[in-house]
């Protein structure tokens, strides 16, 4: 049964970034279906599905289902990825665990098998998102290699489709998030640290509520392909965080997003 309600898929919502932005999207007055290895309960407006982005069976049936049930589709966000424990450890690449590298699957291959199964539900809508979660990572040196090609891949990726879906209705948008206030981040330093370094943080739901704009910006076709910071979006449409400040852009320190050439080679 379709609905009149934008729906949303924002995968890798069981906690951390995913989870913030599917809640600001949810009081944005989204329908969000989350998922996630385990799911909680979302609140009113979210629909929680156990999803291992490794499957691509079970993710083929994520989206048969928010076809079934919802009948439409207007955004997706590729946020799943594989964070290892060791993803921080100040080594050189081959003195950590070789599970580093399977964010190349649940991170970068998995955006692409969703994005290939959301693409027709979109298409049939006459607007439509795709966005994917991204960092400076994909330019500077941050948490090694395998995490980097992971951030550039899907910068690249949505460079791509942009391509692909041009004339469709359907955009594709790579969001560079800045330092997350996540439960996880949060656990790791004391309150005095946090205290003094609060201006440089933004919370998940704040980058939802960038990702909501830029769904809804006049000229979204126009900036299909790009990779935004969403700080910088984030002023640009007059977005603050919970405190009602807006965070800063890390452009100055950590690098600027890589522009694609234009050449096409079909």
């Amino acid at each position: 049964m379709s609905s009149d309600k934008r729906v949303a898929v924002v995968t890798g919502a069981s906690r951390g970034a995913g989870k913030g932005i599917a809640a600001a999207l949810v009081a944005d007055g989204w329908t969000v279906y989350l998922t996630g290895r385990t799911v909680t309960d979302p609140g009113d407006g979210g629909i929680a599905v156990a999803v291992d982005h490794r499957d691509d069976d079970a993710v083929a049936a994520l989206f048969a289902r928010v076809a079934d049930e919802a009948g439409r589709l207007d955004l997706l966000v590729n946020n799943a990825a594989v964070v290892h424990d060791n993803l921080v450890d100040p080594k050189p690449f081959w003195e950590k665990p070789i599970g580093l590298g399977d964010v190349l699957d649940v991170g970068l291959r998995s955006a692409y098998v969703a994005s290939w199964h959301a693409a027709p539900l979109l298409l049939a809508q006459e607007r439509g998102l795709i966005a994917f979660t991204s960092s400076p990572g994909a330019v500077c040196y941050m948490h090694g290699p395998a995490y980097g090609a992971q951030k550039a891949g899907v910068d690249k990726m949505a460079a791509d489709m942009a391509v692909d879906f041009h004339g469709t209705g359907v955009s594709t948008l790579s969001v560079w998030m800045g330092i997350l206030l996540t439960d996880k981040f949060k656990q790791a330093f004391d309150a005095d640290t946090l205290a003094k370094a609060a201006g440089n943080f933004e919370t998940p739901e704040f980058v939802g509520h960038v990702i909501n704009a830029l769904y809804q910006d006049p000229d979204l076709d126009g900036i299909s392909g790009q990779t935004v910071i969403a700080a910088e979006e984030a002023q640009r449409y007059g977005i603050t965080d919970v405190d009602g400040r807006t965070p800063p852009s890390h452009r100055a320190m950590l690098g600027d997003p890589r522009v694609p050439s234009d050449v096409i080679v079909r």
